[in-house]
């Protein structure tokens, strides 16, 4: 899948989170965002690292205390 099309996921799935809102008035979206699509994406390095934290935040390019507190954030230690 190419960058592009990660894009077009994501903004369908926020085109449709608009619509299913209808009238209500949205909140805190791009908390929402991030939320959402960073577990996944911490979870499928994770992976790929083999649960080495040094080699997922090398992969990810953030340091390693960083991902450790978004692996906290999301319950994934």
């Amino acid at each position: 899948m190419s960058k592009e099309s990660i894009q077009e996921v994501v903004q369908k799935s926020l085109e449709d989170y608009f619509n299913d809102l209808g009238e209500q008035k949205p909140t805190n979206i791009y908390d929402m965002m991030v939320m959402t699509v960073e577990r996944p994406i911490l979870e499928v390095v994770m992976h790929r690292a083999d649960g080495n934290q040094s080699h997922a935040a090398q992969m990810l390019g953030i340091n390693r205390n960083t991902l450790r507190k978004k692996l906290q954030e999301h319950g994934l230690l």
